[in-house]
Order: structure tokens, then C-alpha cells, then sequence
């Protein structure tokens, strides 16, 4: 029995098998800022971090929206079925800070028409992210033609 006054979901938490943990760890946790939950070692290379993000959201795409984040962030550089993006509060100094901790940048910050600071790095762990900072609030945004929600429009 669940309790009705209770979200159905209260957590997203994505999971990556890193090769170089210890190096991810240092990345997401010291470099972009992460703070570390909980960490669990059963011995050996059987190690977990468990890392704070703040508030996660599913975002989920079409495939021709995906394209357009593409040529927006990246120059048209394909990003993969999965990318990772992270809202920080200074897109710029963020991007060269994790690349000086070994990001490769694929896209310098560049100012989307949904007015957010987006940037695009290659980093630890296999993974693609985004670093973006939101340029106005979404209230001002869902006031601009072409923004709400498709319940909205429904």
C-alpha cells in the first residue's frame, strides 16, 4: 500500500560503471561540484559514490529535438542517446574549469533561444555533458511564444 500524499518517484538516480573511478569521483564530486552522499566500499574495486546533483528531471527528447540541441550546443556534433546536463551557476567558468580537471570541450558556452548559457564536454566516465545556466527564470520564459507545457496545449 502506498501513501497517497507521496510522489510515486522520489529520486532519479543515474547509475555509470566508470573504468578510472577514482578519477570520476575527483571529476564530479571535486571539480564540478557534486557533494558526496554516501560512499560503500566491500573491498577490492567494489566501490560506490553516491553524489548529490540537486534536483534531477528526466528530460526526454524527439529525435528531431535532439538534432536541434545538437546544432544548437554543438556545432551539429551528434550527441549520444544518453547526455548528462548539469545547471550550474556559471556557465562559462565551469566549462574551463573541468576542462582544466581533463574535460575535453566539444562546444564553448554559446546563448540558446531559450535563453540558457550551454556548453558541451566530453567527460569522465564515458560520458557527454552539458553545463548550462539558466539566463532567465520560467516564468519569464513561459511568457515568450513557443514555451509552456503540452498539457498546456492539449
Amino acid at each position: 500500500m502506498t501513501d497517497a500524499s507521496l510522489p510515486p518517484v522520489l529520486q532519479l538516480r543515474v547509475v555509470v560503471e566508470a573504468a578510472d573511478y577514482d578519477a570520476a569521483v575527483e571529476f564530479y564530486r571535486d571539480r564540478l561540484g557534486m557533494p558526496e552522499l554516501i560512499a560503500y566500499a566491500e573491498g577490492g574495486d567494489d566501490r560506490v559514490a553516491i553524489l548529490d546533483a540537486g534536483r534531477a528531471t528526466l528530460e526526454i527528447a524527439s529525435p528531431g529535438h535532439k538534432r536541434v540541441i545538437d546544432e544548437l550546443e554543438a556545432d551539429g556534433k551528434p550527441s549520444p542517446h544518453i547526455r548528462l546536463a548539469f545547471e550550474v551557476v556559471d556557465a562559462d567558468g565551469t566549462t574551463r574549469r573541468l576542462a582544466e580537471a581533463g574535460a575535453l570541450v566539444v562546444a564553448e558556452p554559446v546563448i540558446t533561444p531559450w535563453r540558457s548559457l550551454n556548453s558541451r564536454l566530453d567527460a569522465p566516465a564515458g560520458l557527454q555533458i552539458t553545463v548550462f545556466e539558466e539566463l532567465e527564470d520560467s516564468e519569464e520564459r513561459a511568457m515568450r511564444e513557443g514555451f509552456g507545457t503540452d498539457a498546456e496545449r492539449d
